[in-house]
């Protein structure tokens, strides 16, 4: 900055002024100012200034897949609604781990962001104390748990697999058998077994076709290495419900390589409308989810949240973006 103020023939104040975007300096005089800036490649400190400001200029985002589709758009529109309020997201990757998710949360914390926002797969006692004492906005995405830390943006994944398992029985199967991942406890593919679960029960019929398989993600050679073990073991099913579309897809190729026909001999369904399943032959029905409303609704609650002091210091927002079953050639 001082380099800058030399070159420039100004203070080191009016050069840390006319960096500001609500500058008090004129229009002449920053123009003038910010060619040099761009000229010495002079990029400001951040961490620096935010010892001022108290304002670090970035939100907290934590994810627990970088490679999933649905994530990346997400976080897409998410940037896309901060960046007009000029934050950015400094984004970790939890690999579906409470404890890394913990760690990785007390790491940006040292960096004071501004907000917190996290998919909620569960959380640790002590993320669970460490955001409650942040004394910034959290937002838990793509799911709306039972006792949220504060704000919430997503659907209720044990409603919406509840759903889809009511409209596989009201089309009449009854020998239904859910695909899921081991080691899921307090995650969403868990809440969703669960939403299975509950559905068969109500409907009086069995739920012990349950092939927990893997580790969350459930890849599509997962899937088709579960349909084997499905197969053999339950091979009176008459629809696989999957955890995801990836599975489900896994699944599909493994039963169309053993000679069965897709929907005559059994159907498929899976969770969260990817592409995989929409191009499937046959196409494959779906858990309908909106990954790019989810961002912008988080974004949007978080613009609402820094401009006003009074939706600040309001009740918790918990907005709902709906998922809804879709039936295809598969079933």
């Amino acid at each position: 900055m001082r380099d800058v103020a030399k070159a420039a023939g100004v203070s080191r104040m009016t050069v840390s002024r006319a960096l500001r975007k609500d500058s008090p300096v004129s229009r002449e005089t920053r123009e003038h100012i910010l060619k040099i800036v761009r000229e010495m490649n002079y990029v400001p400190d951040q961490m620096a200034g935010s010892l001022t400001t108290k304002k670090s200029g970035f939100v907290a985002t934590l994810l627990p897949s970088l490679n999933n589709l649905h994530f990346a758009l997400t976080v897409q529109a998410l940037t896309e609604e901060l960046e007009e309020i000029g934050l950015q997201i400094l984004l970790g990757h939890t690999g579906y781990s409470a404890a890394r998710e913990e760690e990785i949360l007390e790491t940006m914390l040292r960096r004071r962001p501004e907000a917190i926002v996290l998919s909620y797969d569960g959380h640790t006692e002590r993320t669970v104390q460490l955001m409650r004492e942040a004394a910034v906005p959290v937002i838990e995405i793509w799911e709306t748990p039972e006792t949220p830390i504060e704000h919430t943006v997503g659907f209720s994944n044990f409603d919406a697999a509840k759903q889809m398992t009511e409209r596989l029985i009201g089309k009449g199967y009854s020998r239904i058998a859910f695909l899921g991942e081991g080691q899921d406890d307090w995650t969403r593919g868990a809440a969703r077994r669960n939403g299975f679960l509950s559905a068969m029960q109500a409907s009086g019929l069995s739920a012990h076709r349950m092939i927990r398989f893997g580790t969350p993600p459930l890849t599509i050679e997962n899937g088709s290495e579960a349909a084997g073990q499905l197969l053999h073991n339950y091979p009176d099913t008459d629809c696989v419900f999957c955890v995801s579309d990836i599975a489900a897809f896994g699944v599909q190729s493994r039963v169309l390589a053993d000679g069965r026909r897709i929907p005559d001999d059994i159907a498929i369904a899976g969770f969260g409308n990817f592409e995989v399943s929409r191009f499937a032959t046959p196409n494959i029905s779906t858990v309908i989810v909106d990954p790019v409303r989810i961002g912008q609704e988080t974004g949007m609650l978080l613009k609402r949240l820094f401009l006003s002091d009074e939706e600040r210091a309001g009740k918790p927002q918990h907005i709902h973006v709906p998922a809804k079953v879709e039936f295809r050639q598969s079933c």
